[in-house]
């Protein structure tokens, strides 16, 4: 990704209604260089496209979970299989445009972009390890799994009658799915190129675990990149004198051991 492209997708990030599709798209950037505007613009159109082929007039929101799961998960065929998750691509948005697979909350951002353009009342909803989408009041539960083709959830599993739904906001979806795609490079050490640059658009987020400096940190050295490593590790130290004295200097000494692999 340009300089110019993550300056996007900071301040994409940093709007009053980030755009959820955008960011994906940003972020896919990263991991696609054949991913320039042209190739946005023919993603954006066809969710644009899809969102034309769902009936007008629909009310309530069974109505809206019935057709959307007809056009994506039926006549399209948009769903998941375990491969998926074996697969970076799973986690780009233009790519699972085009292959119509993907990891659960991919499938679900494809479904609420095409449904929210058509008018729907759509939002996501992400659980313990899963990610689906919910129409109408959340209250009313009636939730779809994009995964499973847009299989209805019913009442739904355990953890999803446990508590309040709370519909996912975008910046968090988005963290979640670089989250994924830091899990996926993690156990793949040819890919923490991978790893850094899901850490670097993370940390451009106007909200982010504070760990993830100290993860980033951690990763530089990991790479080679002592000084840069140790620098980090020492500001993160820093910030955390503030809040857990021990593990500062603890940091402090991943700092010191960094410096010392540069004689």
């Amino acid at each position: 990704m340009s300089a110019a492209t993550r300056e996007q997708f900071a301040a994409e990030a940093r709007a009053e209604r980030p755009d959820l599709a955008q960011l994906c798209l940003l972020l896919a950037a990263e991991a696609d260089p054949a991913l320039d505007e042209r190739a946005m613009d023919w993603a954006q159109i066809e969710l644009d496209r899809l969102a034309g082929m769902l009936p007008y007039g629909l009310r309530g929101a069974r109505a809206w979970a019935s057709a959307v799961t007809e056009l994506l998960g039926g006549r399209m065929g948009f769903h998941g299989t375990p491969a998926d998750y074996d697969r970076l691509s799973s986690s780009l948005l233009h790519e699972v445009l085009r292959r119509r697979r993907g990891l659960p909350i991919l499938l679900s951002v494809v479904w609420l972009e095409v449904a929210r353009r058509a008018g729907a009342p759509v939002y996501g909803l992400g659980l313990p390890g899963h990610f689906v989408i919910g129409f109408g009041d959340p209250e009313e539960g009636v939730v779809a799994d994009p995964f499973a083709g847009g299989a209805s959830l019913g009442a739904g599993p355990a953890e999803l009658a446990a508590g309040p739904r709370t519909p996912a906001r975008t910046l968090d979806i988005v963290l979640r799915i670089l989250n994924n795609i830091r899990a996926w490079a993690s156990s793949r050490p040819e890919q923490s190129g991978v790893a850094l640059w899901a850490l670097d658009l993370a940390l451009l987020l106007p909200s982010h675990p504070a760990k993830l400096r100290y993860e980033r940190a951690r990763l530089l050295v990991e790479r080679g990149a002592f000084r840069e490593g140790a620098g980090e590790l020492e500001a993160y130290a820093e910030v955390m004198d503030a809040v857990d004295a021990d593990a500062a200097v603890r940091i402090r000494a991943e700092a010191v051991s960094a410096r010392a692999l540069l004689n």
